[in-house]
């Protein structure tokens, strides 16, 4: 077998290296400047201010402080797409509010005004939207929705680090967002994430929420403001400790200066697959994005028949080509108590497959992954329990 191709997989180099050796060598690795630059950074790529977002340890903690900062509870319904990460229903239930499962688009995956407006009722307080393999989907609409009926909206922009509407950055059309930089992402910091919050009463919370409810700064930054007794200190909530530190930040900022070069390179290989799989009989390619829309490009998605596709995947893997689905269904999930009936949902994830996509791809990789799957879904074609086009 070929050496296999990953689904996802990072750009790290010497220059990541060198960044962190300059952190070892300064001998201060908790969180300090170079993480204060790093929150900067991200806050001009985002085109919001400094004071706005918090770097914490990872997306997951900046949705969990996030619902926190909402004030979500018992007796509260939270909105959020079945095809999501676990991650952000758990944030939903472990404060207490219950999450109310909607259904997507059967070709974008992504919620619409409609799949939205659905489930709401007198007890929505909240909307937490994912943007789906880094396509932006109905996000702007739906931020109007939103600010029509007084709901809060919190935006997973885990996987749209680089996705915009007219230009404006997705995940700063809601009340707030978060963004992930594990191993598996596109600007990665070996684990991490980022907090955007629009209220700046709410924003200058969250860095004390994330560090035990305390001011967030060191015991020597303490002794030079005050000279005297910098041990002392007050506790404003009775919060979990979420920071990330220097080492994490300097490999963050690197990255986040290579995110023109990443999504140019990601742009070219969806490209690529969409001309080498357009018009194969039975396989149906991600929908254009509208006009004024940019993508991530973090997943590239085909569907198939659900009579093959789990055999197409395997397949794959065989040649030397990993596949995968993201995310399974989470009103499936017994733990979340929902009876809920979601048709699109249901029928996209039964046909759809992640290939390969991320910045190391070659244009040779590129090739084979489209070579590979239009050989492979031939031969389940020609099989005698094939399928017929019109199942896609």
């Amino acid at each position: 077998m070929d050496e296999m191709i990953n689904v996802f997989q990072p750009s790290l180099g010497e220059r990541e290296l060198a960044a962190v050796a300059e952190v070892f060598a300064g001998n201060w690795i908790g969180r300090g400047r170079r993480t204060a630059e790093f929150e900067a950074s991200f806050a001009r790529h985002l085109g919001v201010g400094r004071d706005h977002v918090t770097s914490l340890n990872s997306c997951t903690e900046a949705a969990f402080l996030a619902v926190q900062l909402a004030g979500f509870g018992p007796g509260d319904e939270v909105v959020l797409p079945t095809v999501s990460f676990v991650g952000a229903a758990n944030a939903i239930a472990a404060c207490g509010a219950r999450p109310v499962f909607c259904d997507v688009d059967p070709h974008t995956l992504n919620p619409t005004v409609a799949d939205i407006e659905a489930v709401l009722t007198s007890r929505t307080k909240g909307v937490l939207i994912l943007h789906y393999g880094g396509y932006p989907g109905d996000v702007a609409r739906i931020s109007a929705l939103c600010a029509r009926r007084r709901i809060l909206l919190i935006e997973d922009a885990a996987i749209g680090v680089a996705s915009r509407v007219d230009g404006r950055a997705c995940g700063t059309f809601g009340d707030m967002g978060v963004w992930s930089f594990d191993h598996g992402k596109i600007v990665v910091t070996v684990d991490g994430g980022m907090l955007y919050v629009r209220d700046p009463e709410l924003a200058a919370r969250a860095p004390k929420l994330a560090f035990l409810g305390l001011e967030q700064r060191s015991g020597y930054d303490q002794a030079m403001r005050s000279r005297t007794r910098w041990w002392d200190f007050e506790v404003s909530s009775f919060s979990r400790r979420s920071v990330t530190n220097d080492v994490l930040a300097a490999v963050g900022s690197v990255q986040l200066s290579r995110l023109p070069e990443f999504i140019g390179r990601r742009r070219v290989i969806a490209g690529r697959y969409d001309r080498g799989l357009s018009g194969v009989d039975g396989l149906r390619c991600p929908p254009p994005l509208p006009p004024g829309h940019e993508s991530s490009y973090y997943m590239y998605w085909i569907q198939v028949s659900p009579g093959i596709r789990d055999e197409l995947a395997r397949d794959l893997y065989e040649r030397g080509i990993y596949t995968t689905f993201r995310y399974p269904l989470l009103h499936r999930v017994a733990a979340y108590g929902s009876a809920a009936a979601l048709p699109n949902a249901e029928y996209a994830a039964a046909r759809t497959l992640l290939l390969p996509m991320h910045q190391g791809l070659t244009d040779a990789d590129a090739d084979r992954v489209v070579t590979t799957v239009r050989e492979c879904l031939g031969e389940r074609l020609r099989a005698p329990a094939g399928w017929r086009e019109a199942e896609v």
